[in-house]
């Protein structure tokens, strides 16, 4: 079993940045994935970005060059580096983690079996 905390989120005016981290605990081992997803109000859930146990990543073509996944093993921790945000990034975000993960990419486009509560990023115009 895997558990996954979110924190970070919160208002920033457009243009602005935010950092997003997860904390996991419990049994993550062998290909696993993690990574994060975000759900606008009347929206379907996307995939943002997500990274494998090898460090490769994949993001959603509306975060490429804005947004960086990254992951401190040690500290068990990954994070969402988020800048130029744009009030189309207004969503609840959410960590996730799989432990069997065939590949960032099909990750990112999957449903996830582990999640987190969320946390809410708000961006102004």
């Amino acid at each position: 079993q895997v558990q996954v905390a979110e924190c970070g989120g919160g208002s920033v005016q457009a243009e602005g940045s935010l950092r997003l981290a997860c904390l996991s605990s419990g049994h993550i081992h062998g290909s696993y994935c993690m990574g994060w997803f975000r759900q606008a109000p009347g929206k379907e859930r996307e995939g943002v970005a997500t990274i494998d146990v090898y460090g490769v990543t994949s993001y959603a073509d509306s975060v490429k060059g804005r947004f960086t996944i990254s992951k401190d093993s040690a500290k068990r921790t990954l994070y969402l580096e988020m800048n130029s945000l744009k009030p189309e990034d207004t969503a609840m975000y959410y960590c996730a983690a799989e432990v069997a993960c065939p590949s960032a990419y099909v990750f990112r486009l999957g449903r996830p079996t582990n999640w987190g509560q969320g946390t809410q990023v708000n961006v102004s115009s």
